[in-house]
């Protein structure tokens, strides 16, 4: 079988999934930035077989436990890192009195997976462009326990309006 018709066979993806896409590269970034994460040590290289390459030449090779330490992290560090948290966090007030649906697109039309009661705060990732309700076309992403999308027409900002997606 050609490349060709590999390729082709292959599905593509069609929709609103760039804000899925940037929340994984924002998870992605944050658990790699985790000093708890680089203090973990690398493994020693394995050759083709399955052996633990050895070296034949230079210095004898030290114990893992003495040259690798988890970094200190100080106070300073973290209150920096909450506060840059804190910078990217938006939220919101459920307005509808009735609650808000949730669905799995920024459309009128798209499946429901959930719902907000009346006055419920919500987190909110980003914004985008989506159908129009009540003269608003803005959806909000919300990271409630799953990702969802609510009409920003029934979602009072909390602060700082959200990003675009």
């Amino acid at each position: 079988m050609s490349q060709r018709s590999l390729r082709s066979s292959a599905p593509r993806l069609r929709g609103s999934f760039g804000p899925y896409a940037a929340a994984l590269a924002v998870a992605a970034a944050a658990l790699t930035a985790t000093p708890a994460l680089a203090a973990v040590p690398t493994p020693p290289p394995v050759s083709w077989n399955g052996h633990v390459d050895t070296p034949t030449e230079g210095p004898a090779p030290t114990d893992v436990t003495e040259t690798t330490g988890a970094p200190e992290v100080t106070e300073a560090a973290e209150s920096e890192a909450e506060a840059a948290a804190a910078a990217h966090e938006y939220k919101g007030r459920v307005i509808a009195r009735s609650g808000l649906l949730l669905r799995d697109r920024p459309t009128r039309s798209s499946r429901v997976i959930g719902t907000a009661a009346y006055g419920q705060i919500v987190h909110i990732f980003c914004k985008t462009r989506g159908d129009n309700v009540n003269g608003n076309d803005r959806w909000y992403l919300l990271t409630d326990g799953n990702w969802a999308w609510g009409s920003a027409a029934y979602i009072e900002n909390i602060g700082q309006a959200p990003r675009w997606c």
